[in-house]
């Protein structure tokens, strides 16, 4: 997966980094199949490979279909972003390990939502119960930016005709 994002940085044949994203957003659904969170996967596939590859296709078909030349190079950017990946790995440094049975999320708050959910929120399923009681505004907050975002591309994608006259 390394390899494809690293492709996709040197490519300036927009097409071909459609198709590399593509793949790696195939790639990681099969990675998030690997790690048993299935429902997250088929997500990733149907919208990251799926309706993303298709709406970057439809975005190349109204454009042009390679990038520009930067009048300079950016390098500014460059260590905003390194800096900003090794604020976030040194994040990562103090959390418990992977599927550490000690972790606080596995010894307070997953007993509480199973013992405790269907009887505070009536909902027998746990998944359900989280997603939509225990965050649901966080579920609502989600819908409504994919929605926003569907809209603009709808927008942007959008081709108007002309009118004669028109200018």
């Amino acid at each position: 997966m390394a390899l494809l994002v690293l492709a996709m940085v040197v490519q300036h044949n927009l097409f071909s980094v459609v198709v590399l994203f593509g793949i790696y957003s195939f790639l990681m659904a099969t990675v998030l199949v690997a790690l048993d969170a299935v429902d997250v996967a088929m997500t990733e596939a149907a919208v990251g490979a799926g309706i993303s590859t298709v709406l970057f296709l439809a975005a190349l078909y109204l454009t042009r279909g390679d990038e520009t030349r930067p009048l300079h190079r950016t390098w500014s950017a460059l260590l905003v972003s390194v800096g900003v990946g090794g604020a976030l790995v040194y994040g990562t440094l103090g959390l418990p390990a992977f599927s550490d049975p000690a972790a606080p999320i596995h010894t307070h708050v997953v007993p509480r939502y199973i013992h405790e959910g269907p009887k505070e929120t009536g909902v027998p399923n746990v998944v359900t119960a989280v997603l939509a009681s225990y965050r649901g505004f966080d579920t609502l907050g989600e819908t409504t930016v994919v929605f926003t975002a569907g809209i603009g591309v709808i927008a942007l994608l959008r081709r108007r005709r002309r009118k004669e006259g028109d200018r």
